[in-house]
């Protein structure tokens, strides 16, 4: 699939205004105001930015008050490093990028978990966030071995965030668990999302298996680590 495509899909397309403020298939980097970038997300956090990069364009989104100085600081994707903490009045927060994913067809594999209240006794409390039900694998004996939370970003578009216990790693739990999961996004009529550290090749080979291509695509914050030591807070796959 090329990584233009990705722009036709409506779920997507929606997702990325509903998400940033606004979409584009321009050239180079897009600013938009959003008072979304104002606004509580899925855990209750305010992100003052949010961009989604692709090959070839993309769109940051600020809040509506700061985007001439983010305008004028941050021209293109290359200046987001060095200028736009700086622009966004924290010049000593850092800015990282994440690998971004999505996918219409997730891989056909037996489910492997089962949905549960999100805080049921078993359920870890790095779960307890997501609300409502979280999908679990239990080993023999009832024990937590993985999960999976989704953020219910918005209608059209929800994020998945998986995590396994070391004992039950590299038996394809995280896989099963993030293709389930995808799968039901679909059927609610919603695009899966899912997004990693660029460095982490356990969950690039997670995300791959699931049937989550990796198109070029890049999600941009700022307030983790360096663009040069990302780090992912968003899964911890087998």
């Amino acid at each position: 699939m090329d990584s233009r495509e990705i722009c036709t899909d409506r779920r997507l397309t929606e997702f990325l205004v509903a998400y940033l403020g606004g979409w584009t298939e321009a050239e180079g980097l897009t600013v938009v105001g959003s008072p979304a970038r104002t606004r509580p997300g899925w855990d209750g956090q305010v992100r003052d930015v949010v961009g989604v990069s692709t090959p070839h364009g993309g769109v940051l989104s600020v809040a509506p008050d700061a985007v001439d100085a983010v305008r004028e600081a941050v021209r293109t994707w290359d200046d987001v490093p060095d200028r736009l903490p700086a622009a966004l009045g924290r010049p000593d927060a850092t800015a990282y990028r994440g690998v971004f994913r999505w996918t219409d067809a997730p891989t056909e594999l037996p489910d492997a978990g089962e949905w549960v209240p999100a805080l049921d006794p078993r359920v870890p409390e790095w779960l307890h966030p997501f609300g409502g039900h979280v999908l679990i694998s239990f080993d023999d004996a009832g024990r937590y071995a993985a999960g999976v939370g989704v953020k219910r970003h918005n209608s059209a578009g929800m994020e998945i965030s998986v995590g396994t216990e070391e004992a039950h790693r590299g038996r394809g739990l995280a896989t099963g668990l993030v293709a389930q999961a995808a799968r039901w996004i679909v059927a609610q009529g919603a695009v899966p999302i899912y997004l990693h550290d660029p460095a982490n090749t356990a969950s690039d080979r997670t995300a791959r298996s699931a049937g989550f291509p990796d198109l070029g695509w890049h999600i941009i914050g700022v307030g983790g680590r360096p663009l040069s030591d990302p780090r992912s807070e968003q899964s911890t796959p087998d």
